[in-house]
């Protein structure tokens, strides 16, 4: 029981986050089920006009629950940006799942609920989805900049605020290579001596 424990603290960050992507994608994926099987069957809308327009409406729903919820804590790059990224990434999605669409209605020649919900709603839909989870996460919602690690210490380093040792009176560490031993104002020192110092 412990590992599994373990393995959850570790990638807890990422598994809430596929939860929250995914929950989104579901009222996305509801939308364009709905609004596209509306527009085939009732309007009588074209196979491909059906589904771009379901997933517009879709791709509106799902910017604003991934940028407002499942990717909140990412840097923020500008609205403009992220909206017209967001949309690239989601037109390259809409074209996998368009290729799947046309590929068994105009190829296959199997035109019918069954065949147009799984082949676009399922198939192109999931295909799209790897693809769209990719790109956002790559591209669009960036990680939070995190401030670079002094190796020594594992510590930020934030050389705005930070001031030097000397001029607070504290000891001077110099920053050597990794494999150097450790250095107390100058003189080298063994772990047990830094140890004992605090």
């Amino acid at each position: 029981m412990r590992p599994l424990v373990d393995l959850y603290k570790r990638f807890a960050g990422l598994i809430h986050e596929l939860f929250k992507f995914g929950a989104v994608g579901g009222i996305a994926f509801l939308v364009t089920l709905v609004v596209s099987n509306v527009l085939w069957h009732v309007f009588g809308a074209g196979p491909l006009t059906g589904s771009v327009v379901a997933t517009v409406i879709a791709t509106v729903v799902a910017f604003l629950g991934n940028r407002y919820w499942t990717f909140r804590n990412r840097d923020r790059s500008g609205l403009a940006r992220e909206y017209f990224l967001f949309f690239v990434f989601n037109g390259i999605g809409l074209l996998i799942q368009l290729l799947c669409l046309g590929f068994t209605v105009y190829t296959l020649k199997m035109d019918g609920i069954w065949a147009r919900n799984i082949s676009n709603n399922v198939v192109g839909l999931g295909l799209g989805t790897l693809f769209r989870y990719w790109s956002y996460k790559k591209f669009v919602f960036l990680a939070p900049t995190e401030p670079p690690v002094d190796p020594h210490t594992g510590l930020p380093e934030n050389e705005e605020t930070a001031a030097p040792a000397e001029a607070t009176g504290g000891p001077t560490f110099a920053k050597l290579p990794t494999d150097a031993p450790p250095r107390l104002n100058g003189h080298p020192v063994s772990p047990g001596e830094l140890k004992r110092d605090r």
